[in-house]
């Protein structure tokens, strides 16, 4: 496989440079691999600390900055940061009102922010934590206990920075953060295998011709394998997966936020395409979509393919989605 790349085990570092090169509002901690907004201890907003392994971008670091994350911490390629990443990015970013930390449900994840938490409350800083896991595909996996946790975390973390700008408590900011994980359901779809730069190849076997429906983010089997299929009928399938359980959070009429992620490798003349038979599929079903968001954002590295992500949205949610936000991969309103 050809990558751009020096080594397989400066990737990560590599990265990070790169961030602090072209993003001078941010403060980047290349070494100890912390990402923090400049002004995250101004205004006595409450913090959000999220973070997970690189290979997600713009996952979490490219969300950092007004109206989103105050830091992020990367750990190594589909690897969790460590408790001590966490440790440093609560000190940078608390100023007297908590944090919250925005969790993936996968395991290292949970356990290491866990851990955080109990040293940030060591040090007297109150922590709330929530746990994202919105994807619908299956109940357990080789990372997870529960479902997994996917695009669902953009929409958390938006609409939960955007309460923290307006000067929320951090009580309130949790609340909002866990209802819109609790109004999210997931579902990914992979044309490919991804590659990671220390294997140099694919990370699982899937064969030409093939798909794999309801893969995971680190290219984890998801419900079955099928032919390949045009984009119509693979929109049936998400679609219908993710309204199954979305059927679950009332009103069943109410409107939705949309996001069609791509999942690094497919191009947005494909993710338009799909996100047109998405809005297809919803409209037929009588559901409204408020808001979309269509792109790359929530990826496997070079992986092919894309996920759904629907969440059912109040005018609370609404109004802080469309509320001002300036990171490196998500703006608008400033």
């Amino acid at each position: 496989m050809k990558m751009l790349i020096n080594s397989p085990e400066t990737v990560v570092v590599d990265a990070l440079r790169g961030v602090a090169a072209a993003h001078p509002e941010l403060n980047v901690d290349v070494e100890r691999r912390v990402v923090v907004r400049r002004d995250a201890r101004e205004g006595g907003r409450v913090g959000l600390v999220s973070g997970g392994g690189s290979g997600h971008e713009p996952l979490h670091a490219g969300f950092v900055g007004y109206g989103m994350l105050s830091a992020a911490c990367p750990g190594d390629v589909f690897t969790s940061p460590v408790p001590d990443q966490m440790l440093r990015a609560v000190r940078a970013v608390e100023a007297g009102q908590g944090v919250l930390f925005v969790v993936k449900n996968y395991t290292g994840d949970v356990l290491n922010f866990q851990m955080a938490a109990e040293l940030a409350e060591e040090d007297g800083v109150r922590v709330e934590r929530v746990l994202v896991n919105d994807d619908v595909a299956v109940t357990d996996s080789l990372y997870t206990a529960g479902r997994r946790g996917t695009g669902a975390t953009l929409f958390v973390e938006k609409i939960a920075g955007a309460a923290a700008e307006e000067g929320a408590p951090l009580e309130q900011v949790a609340a909002i953060a866990r209802r819109v994980n609790e109004f999210s359901r997931s579902f990914g779809v992979a044309l490919s295998a991804c590659s990671t730069p220390a294997k140099g190849g694919p990370t699982f076997d899937l064969p030409d011709g093939e798909m794999e429906l309801g893969v995971g983010i680190h290219g984890e089997p998801g419900r079955e394998r099928r032919a390949m299929m045009p984009a119509r009928e693979i929109a049936e399938v998400a679609v219908g997966a993710v309204l199954e359980e979305l059927g679950e959070v009332p009103p069943a009429d109410g409107p939705v936020l949309a996001l069609v992620n791509g999942m690094g490798a497919t191009p947005l003349l494909e993710l338009y395409g799909f996100h047109a038979e998405v809005v297809r599929l919803l409209e037929a079903r009588g559901v409204p979509v408020a808001r979309a968001l269509v792109g790359n954002y929530v990826t496997s590295l070079d992986m092919a393919g894309c996920s759904v992500t629907l969440c059912r949205a109040d005018e609370e949610m609404l109004r802080l989605w469309d509320a001002p936000v300036q990171t490196a991969a998500l703006r608008w309103g400033r």
